[in-house]
């Protein structure tokens, strides 16, 4: 298995304040209706232990019929400037874990966010989750209103 030393980055500027984008990351109501890369995909997410140790798992309904699934464990919970969780496909047993670390950062009555998924095997893996985080953050700011 090649080393895990890629990363991507993704920034996006909110109108909202941190406690609320840190709210549409961490309650499952919300979840749904953002925390996909497009409209086209139905988000159920199982379950959301929101604890440092707790585990999460989030259901992607494709068109096709399929539903990957992704899982992983939060390593961190500062409420409302970074959470940070690890992020691995249910059925991709040989995908190392991988890093997930949000930071949000107030300005004025808008908030700077940068998420910053880390640990990738392959540049493969790592440009389809760019894909898919950009799809999700573009969605986010509709989930916020």
């Amino acid at each position: 298995m090649a080393q895990a030393t890629h990363s991507l980055e993704v920034r996006r500027r909110l109108k909202a304040t941190p406690e609320r984008v840190y709210q549409a990351w961490t309650q499952a109501e919300t979840l749904t209706r953002w925390f996909a890369p497009n409209e086209q995909v139905t988000t159920v997410v199982t379950a959301l232990d929101l604890r440092v140790g707790g585990g999460y798992r989030i259901e992607m309904h494709l068109p096709d019929g399929s539903v990957p699934t992704v899982i992983g464990t939060y390593e961190e919970l500062s409420p409302p400037h970074r959470l940070a969780f690890t992020w691995r496909w249910e059925a991709s047993a040989d995908m190392p874990d991988t890093l997930v670390t949000i930071d949000l950062v107030a300005d004025g009555d808008e908030t700077d966010l940068v998420l910053r998924h880390t640990r990738f095997d392959t540049e493969e893996s790592r440009d389809r989750h760019q894909q898919g985080w950009d799809g999700c953050c573009n969605r986010l700011p509709g989930a916020l209103r």
